[in-house]
């Protein structure tokens, strides 16, 4: 009560906590409507806390629509983030907000929706959700789970929390060092290492690339530095490089594209155009004058990293994190970063295998750029490591819908 209370007051002036309400307006009875409309169906619920959870157990739904024709899949998010940009993906139409956790919300959401299979995607446990699947005894799967010694499981105080591990079935983690801690809770038959299912997500996204119009054009034939998710600590990294180097072209995502943030990422560059006003007279500018493209939508980063010669990822310079860096790392591009990587094992392993770099500052950065675009061979060798680390990684998915399937759990 005392969170909803405070996301309402919160409201009065942020967009985000607004749609976070609106949301759930209504939500039992939209998901009765849905429900309503099935007949013999399997229902499979998988919850993701965000848009890139979202994206981890997104696999694994694509493989359990082609092996079973018999289910039906519902989708929910706590954030907005997630849920404003999937409600509107054709190939899961049935996407909602997940109602604030408390006894009543959980029992009327599971005595409507009365799923046979639910997936939990890498974290985020609410509480009489999970005691309400325990309780009707429904198989419960935790997809790319990653357990580290800083989590409240962990700690003397972490009781009602490791208490929320117990309605899980199975654990799907990202790594030997997840399952080392996980262990200390939870029998080691219950845990299996499968790997990051966004491995998966990524070479399907490879696969399956298409062409974003006006990219090729903006680029031509120079070289190409593409900077996703940032942060306006990420962005003041490269200020001075781009205003330097008007060669290079130079693609910006930023992670949040409201229309204040996106005037001062422009500022930041002078000349820079966005994407819109790009797309609306690119025939008319003079392409040797812009050399920075902002982009000012959701949706098109994962194949925007196909374009560049080298690329960054945000999130290395403040507290929110590292961003995806296999995005960007599948295409055979080296990936560089911020130094606040410490919960991103991905960042580790692939700075030990010279797919990423990692620098400090801003001089740290010209460096290691100018450096990789005048020494083809060493930008050819952590190519090639970057895109290995994917490769190498994949095949959680698979793990997956193995355990699903030899355990008859549909």
């Amino acid at each position: 009560m005392i969170y909803k209370a405070g996301i309402r007051t919160v409201s009065l002036g942020n967009k985000k906590a607004k749609l976070w309400i609106k949301g759930r307006k209504g939500i039992f009875k939209k998901l009765r409507n849905t429900v309503s409309e099935f007949s013999n169906e399997k229902i499979i619920w998988m919850h993701a806390a965000s848009l890139g959870e979202f994206e981890q157990g997104r696999p694994v739904l694509q493989k359990l629509k082609e092996t079973n024709s018999n289910i039906k899949i519902i989708v929910t998010f706590f954030s907005p983030s997630g849920f404003e940009i999937v409600k509107n993906n054709k190939e899961f139409t049935n996407v909602f907000y997940l109602p604030m956790d408390s006894r009543l919300h959980a029992e009327k959401w599971m005595n409507i929706l009365k799923p046979d299979l639910v997936l939990w995607v890498k974290y985020e446990y609410w509480h009489y959700y999970l005691q309400e699947i325990q309780k009707r005894k429904i198989p419960l799967l935790m997809v790319s789970g990653i357990y580290r010694e800083s989590q409240t499981f962990f700690k003397w105080y972490g009781g009602f929390y490791r208490n929320m591990l117990k309605p899980f079935t199975h654990f799907f983690v990202q790594n030997e060092n997840s399952k080392e801690w996980l262990e200390k809770l939870v029998p080691a038959e219950k845990i299996t290492i499968s790997g990051d299912t966004r491995c998966d997500r990524v070479i399907n996204i490879v696969n399956n690339f298409s062409e974003i119009p006006g990219i090729a054009d903006f680029c031509g034939d120079k070289k190409v530095i593409v900077a996703g998710s940032t942060w306006e600590e990420d962005e003041a990294e490269w200020t001075h490089y781009v205003r330097e180097h008007p060669e290079i072209k130079f693609i910006i995502a930023p992670h949040e594209i409201d229309e204040e943030n996106l005037g001062d990422v422009q500022k930041q560059f002078a000349g820079s155009l966005f994407y819109s006003e790009w797309m609306s007279n690119r025939l008319t500018f003079n392409h040797t004058e812009i050399n920075c493209l902002i982009i000012d939508n959701i949706g098109m980063l994962s194949r925007l990293y196909y374009y560049a010669t080298v690329t960054f990822v945000g999130g290395g310079f403040g507290d929110d994190g590292l961003h995806n860096i296999l995005e960007a790392a599948v295409y055979g591009r080296p990936v560089i970063f911020g130094p606040e990587y410490d919960k991103n094992f991905e960042a580790e392993e692939m700075l030990e295998s010279s797919g990423a770099i990692s620098i400090k500052n801003a001089i740290e950065l010209e460096k290691i750029v100018d450096e990789l675009l005048k020494d083809n061979e060493a930008l050819r060798i952590r190519s090639e490591a970057a895109k290995n680390y994917v490769y190498k990684n994949a095949g959680a998915t698979d793990k997956i819908i193995s355990y699903i399937e030899s355990n008859k759990l549909l």
